[in-house]
């Protein structure tokens, strides 16, 4: 290669590289700028002091509260069956469903006031033959008092010769024949008492067979106790029944109830009170004021949406050892009011309904979300805006949010939003969230908010 060719090849390179050198002299290092802390976006909401409503929720099935069964007491063929007598039906108070045939009982009891009536003529002879008896004693008395003086006078004629011996032994024969008389008279009377009271027993027992027999003829005809909706039907006309057999059950349409079953901790919150009760000596209606709780009864079921004021009648005797939970009974009034077909069915027995108590509200309590807390710890952001991670204490746990006792303060500022990782005094930058606090709120009043 020619040696200009050369030089028009290093030159360039040659200039390049001194450039370079001179450039690297001459520059500045570059400046290394400190590493800034990038603040967490959270949603926060201000920790509110509110009266709080403890709830509790339950599902169980409806059923009537009183319920009834006609069992045959007397045997007999059934002549009379009311037409509407199906399972199904509503029937009023006191009508009168069946009948048995109430011949054999009218026949008992035509023999019964027979038989009454038969002791009563005996028991009249009686008194009659006292009577006579009783008159009778009175003469033979006298006679034997003038058989006395008669004896008496023919001793004395005997010791001046007057008479015989003879004839004052016959004198004391009459008196002794007398006597005899006047001593039958009397045994027949202390008779009388006795018969008497045979007699008055088997009256007694006749009218015993009389209303035995008169009670039958009543239980001939079958009535309902109260408004009832039928729900079996076991008997048809003409139908021969014998004693013990049931022939028709009903349920009552005034109440109805329903067993939920409520966790112990739950119904610890619900039943609250300030001082103790005595249970067992506790009147009935006290003890439902003192423990002051309130029900609903909700259907939602294929499109329905109906609820019923309901109220707690009493616990149930029990405690389910597995699931530990205890049975809560509540009352509906009028479980077939205000139907409204379509829209609003009756409370009818078999419905699935959800149940829920409140319990008295708790005034002041702290009050956050329960997906708040982590494991018994809230996030709070202090005053310098950054993370400080607290174990707090939890005095009641509900389905939407949980009270504090001790380890935070109202209005403070408790994080709401998933923080992944959670780093002590890490930097936040709190964003409220009024939306959550008012959801919050109406939890605390009761309400169900999903």
């Amino acid at each position: 290669m020619p040696i200009s060719k050369k030089w028009v090849i290093l030159i360039p390179v040659v200039a390049g590289v001194a450039a370079l050198m001179a450039l690297k002299q001459s520059s500045n290092p570059p400046l290394q700028e400190a590493r800034q802390e990038q603040a967490r976006l959270v949603r926060v909401i201000r920790a509110p002091s509110l009266d709080v409503i403890p709830t509790a929720q339950g599902h169980g099935t409806v059923r009537p509260s009183r319920t009834w069964e006609a069992v045959a007491q007397v045997k007999g063929k059934i002549v009379e069956k009311l037409p509407a007598l199906q399972k199904g039906a509503i029937l009023e108070a006191e009508s009168l469903i069946l009948r048995i045939d109430p011949a054999d009982y009218e026949l008992a009891i035509a023999q019964a006031e027979a038989d009454i009536q038969a002791t009563r003529a005996q028991l009249d002879e009686l008194a009659a033959k006292a009577s006579n008896t009783e008159a009778s004693l009175k003469i033979e008395q006298s006679a034997l008092g003038l058989n006395r003086k008669e004896l008496e006078r023919k001793r004395q004629l005997v010791g001046k010769g007057g008479i015989s011996r003879s004839d004052l032994e016959s004198q004391e024969r009459s008196l002794l024949a007398q006597q005899q008389s006047v001593q039958a008279q009397v045994n027949t009377l202390n008779l009388f008492p006795s018969q008497k009271a045979l007699l008055e027993a088997q009256q007694a027992r006749h009218m015993a067979t009389l209303a035995s027999a008169r009670r039958s003829l009543a239980n001939t005809e079958i009535r309902l106790p109260f408004t009832s909706r039928i729900a079996e039907v076991n008997v048809e006309q003409g139908q021969y029944v014998r004693e013990g057999e049931l022939l028709v059950a009903a349920d009552a349409l005034d109440k109805a109830e329903i067993e939920i079953q409520i966790p112990i901790t739950q119904m610890s919150h619900l039943v609250h009170a300030g001082r103790p009760i005595d249970v067992l000596n506790l009147d009935p209606g006290d003890a439902l004021q003192q423990i002051g709780l309130s029900a609903t009864a909700t259907l939602r079921e294929n499109g329905l949406s109906a609820s019923w004021e309901a109220r707690f009648a009493r616990l149930s005797d029990t405690l389910d050892p597995k699931t530990r939970t205890v049975g809560v009974i509540v009352e509906v009034d009028e479980p077939y009011a205000n139907v409204m077909p379509g829209r609003r069915p009756p409370l009818v027995k078999g419905l699935f309904v959800q149940v829920t108590l409140a319990g008295k509200a708790r005034p002041d309590s702290l009050v956050v979300p329960r997906s708040a807390l982590h494991a018994g710890r809230l996030y709070v952001v202090n005053g310098q805006q950054r993370l400080e991670i607290r174990e707090v204490e939890v005095e009641m746990l509900q389905p939407g949010f949980a009270t504090i006792t001790a380890g935070l303060q109202p209005g403070e500022q408790v994080v709401i939003s998933d923080l992944v990782p959670a780093i002590q005094e890490m930097l936040l930058k709190p964003v409220q969230d009024p939306a959550t606090e008012q959801r919050l709120a109406r939890l605390a009043a009761g309400e169900q908010t999903p």
